[in-house]
């Protein structure tokens, strides 16, 4: 069967879409803003961040993406005080909250954060 194995976001400024990234946490090895294809470390097994130029999806599709598409992903912080902890460091460096930090009746502290190409980052913990 399958597995998710990557996720796919587009970018217009790798080093814009790196600092987010690195922001959220994630770790990147060697890159240079050259780079028209980036990916954070992971452990093995884990779903991979692929980030990819505009300009590289072009010369594979034949049409320039325009982020976003839509399309957005969540990430599991270890308890609710994170997702708040996150979401006012990403606020305080100028990222735009669309959903501030809140009990969602659905059981989880959630907030949404926007990435410099618009893909909403949802950030979520159990309460």
């Amino acid at each position: 069967m399958p597995r998710l194995d990557a996720v796919a976001v587009t970018t217009t400024n790798m080093a814009k879409s790196v600092a987010f990234y690195e922001m959220l946490g994630f770790t990147f090895g060697d890159w240079g803003a050259e780079d028209q294809h980036v990916e954070p470390v992971v452990e093995d097994g884990e779903v991979r961040l692929m980030i990819d130029t505009a300009e590289l999806l072009e010369k594979f599709t034949g049409a320039r993406p325009t982020p976003p598409n839509h399309s957005s992903f969540a990430m599991r912080c270890d308890d609710p005080a994170e997702v708040d902890a996150i979401a006012a460091r990403m606020s305080q460096a100028g990222y735009a909250l669309t959903v501030a930090p809140w009990d969602a009746f659905w059981g989880q502290r959630y907030a949404t954060v926007v990435d410099p190409d618009g893909y909403q980052i949802d950030l979520f913990a159990p309460l």
